[in-house]
């Protein structure tokens, strides 16, 4: 418990993974990861930096003392300055020595671009999951028939592993969309103030290719095969962009896959886990809410407003930087990855263990299924001699009077009414016969199996992963 401010996102949502992948403290070490490999290329490739001042760097890399840094901020207000003077501290005989040519946005910037590579690829890893849980609930339920629903109105009948093939392929394509956002992530290296790396032209007395060669290095350090062509003095602010849409694609679709599941749940068809001694309500005790779904609904909804803030710091970066961008992206990028997070573990929560009532589902496919039936009931009837037109006719006004009497309460009597109808040629037996729910699913289990099999590929590699939520 803190008796100040702490973000949700935080205390209760994210995992240990992002959130000591974007604490304060794995920053501030890659910021001297960063200067220990600038120190590094600097010295081989022939800069007045002894192996004995890189050591220094190495020995004391995880030694930061906050309290002089905020100490020195407070004196000289620029954060990178005062951590190059802690940093000096603590090895006196590279203090001369630590960021030479470089620029804030070097740590900065770069140090960024490495936390959002990994930030990614650790999402990635959880989508992952997310698609192999589904995977394998569809083929499960590939055949089981269920009702289906266009605006929310009872329709044909699919299956239910054919509609959660709906939710994974909406994910597949946030997949590759991850994908290209990951391959796309370009390191910044060390260009100077503008981006014209003239202090470097300086100080390698205007060799260009140690200058070039210094960048491949330090990027390689890093694990980095490209950098950006051109750059001012920070990287292209719509990589910042990209990500967050990224996310915030993934977002949307777990958030139709969750609303989906918080719909069939009222109709008792489908249930998220639901712990044995766990809650509903504390008012009314017998309610078995879809919280875990409702919550990444409702932290969907933060992530997708999110996503607005990096397309609008792109679109005003004046000329070679302004420093409008800075507050904002502090807090709109770690907090998308932060809740991208959140969201995707309650996905592998919930695709873990969703459970699927079947014998409601089959009792709401019996319920619609005559006048799902309607139209091979009326073909068999006109091949016994029955005319198209008049058939038609009788089966809108049977179901109209079927219909009416649901309304109020009644069962469905379609079959007894057609069977009465001397016209329709068919005994309710006959007509019960042809209501075999699989006549009615079309190629569902086909479209599956063919589904899944181009799934397998991106799964193949996925960790069997349970997150442990916060309830």
């Amino acid at each position: 418990m803190t008796d100040k401010y702490e973000s949700p996102l935080s205390s209760r949502y994210a995992s240990p993974y992002m959130l000591g992948l974007f604490s304060a403290d794995t920053r501030y070490r890659t910021w001297r990861r960063l200067w220990i490999a600038l120190a590094r290329a600097e010295m081989k490739l022939g800069l007045p930096i002894t192996r004995e001042q890189v050591e220094e760097l190495e020995a004391h890399v995880d030694d930061i003392d906050y309290e002089v840094v905020a100490a020195r901020e407070k004196e000289v207000r620029h954060d990178v300055m005062a951590h190059v003077y802690a940093y000096g501290l603590k090895a006196p005989s590279a203090a001369g020595i630590i960021h030479l040519g470089a620029t804030s946005c070097y740590v900065t910037d770069n140090a960024d671009l490495v936390l959002y590579r990994d930030g990614l690829k650790h999402l990635r890893g959880e989508l992952l999951s997310v698609i192999a849980n589904l995977s394998a609930f569809a083929e499960e339920y590939k055949a089981l028939p269920t009702l289906g629903y266009t605006h929310y109105q009872p329709a044909q009948l699919v299956t239910v592993g054919k509609r959660a093939c709906l939710w994974i392929q909406d994910l597949v394509s946030d997949l590759r969309e991850l994908d290209f956002a990951i391959e796309n992530i370009r390191f910044l290296g060390c260009r100077g103030t503008t981006g014209t790396e003239a202090s470097f032209m300086e100080l390698f007395e205007g060799d260009g290719a140690k200058i070039d060669e210094m960048n491949r290095m330090i990027a390689a350090e890093f694990g980095f095969d490209e950098l950006f062509d051109v750059c001012g003095q920070t990287y292209p602010r719509k990589t910042d962009s990209r990500i967050l849409n990224a996310l915030s694609s993934i977002a949307q679709s777990l958030y139709r896959m969750a609303n989906d599941i918080r719909l069939l749940q009222h109709d008792r068809q489908l249930e998220e886990p639901f712990e044995k001694n766990q809650i509903g309500s504390s008012a009314m005790a017998y309610k078995r809410n879809p919280m875990r779904s409702e919550r990444i609904c409702s932290l969907a909804r933060y992530l997708m407003a999110d996503a607005a803030n990096a397309p609008m710091t792109a679109s005003v970066q004046w000329l070679e930087r302004t420093l409008d961008d800075s507050a904002n992206r502090r807090i709109s990028m770690p907090e998308g990855f932060l809740c991208a997070d959140a969201i995707l573990r309650l996905a592998m929560n919930v695709t873990d263990g969703l459970r699927v009532n079947e014998k409601i589902v089959e009792r709401t496919v019996r319920e619609y299924l005559p006048f799902i039936a309607t139209e091979n009931l009326m073909m068999e009837a006109v091949k016994r001699g029955g005319d198209r037109q008049e058939l038609h006719e009788v089966i809108r006004r049977c179901s109209m009077e079927a219909t009416a009497r649901m309304k109020q309460g009644e069962g469905c009597d379609l079959l007894s009414r057609l069977a009465a109808e001397e016209r329709f040629g068919l005994t309710l037996e006959e007509m019960e016969e042809l209501l075999e729910p699989s006549l009615y699913i079309g190629r569902c289990p086909v479209q599956v199996e063919r589904f899944i099999k181009k799934v397998r590929p991106f799964i193949a590699g996925a960790a069997n992963e349970k997150a442990e939520i916060n309830l």
